[in-house]
């Protein structure tokens, strides 16, 4: 039957949890369903051409619903492809904001090379935007996407990460299983990548 490869695709993000990016070139479902999509819309509009061709030299009026089905067919599909791969750069460009510029391996597994190249020009082009913004030092917009209660927050470091530098020039060796109170504009992208776990208290 016509576009169930493309509805599949589509379908397959939707189940996927929100903020969460399925695979995309390990995946059977991915990979091929898109290839097939591609295949099937090639088929389909080769098959249109032909009959376009006999209807303008031989008058068969007849083929005239069949060709404006597997239109119809073609649009859907080029829709449901479309979908499946604009939904997929809008989880990508959300894992920017709550991984940072560095996304852990198991997400970048999931990730077709093309992605990863349109991830890289836009955490790029984010990094201009933001060196643009407050004077020469720039301002980051990827900090405290939730407003701070308190400017200094309770860390526990989750694995061994070594020296990390404070504002005042002091630094803080990130030790497995240590506990720190430290600025939480500097932290929070650690806490992000896995690296600091906040500590409530």
């Amino acid at each position: 039957m016509f576009c169930e490869k493309a509805v599949e695709l589509v379908r397959e993000l939707h189940r996927a949890p929100e903020g969460q990016l399925p695979a995309f070139n390990v995946s059977e479902a991915a990979e091929d369903g898109l290839r097939q999509v591609l295949e099937e819309m090639k088929a389909l509009y080769e098959q249109n051409q032909s009959d376009v061709n006999e209807v303008k030299s031989g008058g068969r009026s007849d083929l005239i619903p069949t060709i404006k089905f597997r239109h119809c067919s073609l649009l859907r599909n080029r829709r449901c492809a479309v979908a499946y791969l604009y939904d997929r750069l809008l989880r990508i460009r959300a894992l920017r904001w709550e991984y940072g510029s560095v996304l852990p391996n198991t997400l970048r597994f999931h990730m077709s090379a093309e992605e990863v190249e349109w991830f890289n020009h836009y955490k790029k082009s984010l990094a201009t935007y933001m060196r643009s913004l407050g004077g020469d030092e720039g301002l980051d917009i990827t900090q405290d996407m939730k407003p701070p209660k308190s400017l200094y927050i309770e860390v526990r470091c989750l694995k061994d990460y070594g020296e990390f530098e404070v504002d005042d020039g002091t630094s803080v060796l990130l030790k497995k299983n240590s506990q720190h109170f430290l600025p939480r504009w500097k932290c929070e992208q650690l806490v992000r990548q896995g690296v600091l776990e906040h500590v409530l208290s």
